[in-house]
């Protein structure tokens, strides 16, 4: 257990080619569902639980990122990874980026989901709750596969009954799927392979230690990393009102 950790890391730096033609002319977390933006969500998110400082990475039309930022993000300690010159992956995003986070552990949000959680049970504060910073290098919020909205995977993990995470064989169905939002400890972003990598290589190598855990959302979740998904979410989303997204700070 621990207190919640005061720095998200969002990943926002992807140049959206799952979303395109929508991505042409804006990067995907700047997409909207149900007129929030996906990046909005995530803000939504961590002001509710009050995480005070954002780290976001941006690389695809980061000005306009950038500027988002500036006037829906002023209540928010902001510090851009830049990633203009070279998009390095999530990985590699991770290990340019770690130098502006504070917090250890710290939170990593993916900016092409969207989550509501069950009523009494924030997903950010039951992560912070549940981590053991000497059983784990990263704690990962994952959904029963039959429950992920949008999913067109087979599953991405297995879990036993200590809440360890494995993925070991070729691939088949597996009853659970990470939704993008997890917690990680600073010292698991080390020796990167080369500048460009995914964080597939931190996760195996905490999966290996049996140090990669899971946590199974109680709320709903959706993919919305292609079009059809808009659309799919805000009929499922029906008549919820949006979190509360800021436009002056």
């Amino acid at each position: 257990m621990t207190a919640l950790p005061q720095s998200a890391m969002v990943m926002a730096a992807g140049k959206g080619t799952r979303m395109m033609p929508l991505t042409i002319d804006r990067p995907k977390p700047l997409i909207e569902v149900a007129g929030v933006s996906l990046l909005d969500h995530v803000l939504g998110h961590l002001r509710d639980a009050g995480v005070g400082q954002i780290i976001v990475n941006a690389h695809y039309r980061a000005q306009q990122v950038e500027d988002h930022l500036a006037t829906h993000a002023r209540d928010f300690d902001v510090r851009l990874s830049d990633e203009r010159d070279l998009l390095l992956d999530t990985g590699g995003g991770l290990v340019r980026a770690l130098p502006l986070i504070d917090a250890d552990p710290f939170f990593c949000i993916n900016a092409d989901n969207w989550w509501t959680d069950a009523p009494g049970s924030d997903a950010l504060h039951r992560l912070a709750d549940a981590w053991n910073a000497a059983q784990m290098d990263v704690l990962m919020l994952v959904i029963d596969h039959d429950r992920a909205g949008n999913s067109k995977g087979q599953g991405d993990f297995d879990m036993d009954g200590d809440g360890r995470l494995s993925r070991d064989g070729p691939p088949r169905p597996r009853p659970y799927v990470w939704t993008g939002i997890q917690l990680v400890a600073k010292h698991l972003v080390r020796d990167p392979p080369e500048a460009v990598f995914s964080t597939n290589v931190f996760w195996d190598r905490a999966i290996a230690q049996g140090r990669c855990h899971g946590l199974v959302h109680q709320g709903a979740w959706w993919d919305v990393g292609y079009p059809q998904a808009i659309a799919l979410t805000e009929a499922a989303l029906g008549h919820r009102a949006p979190l509360d997204v800021r436009t002056d700070g």
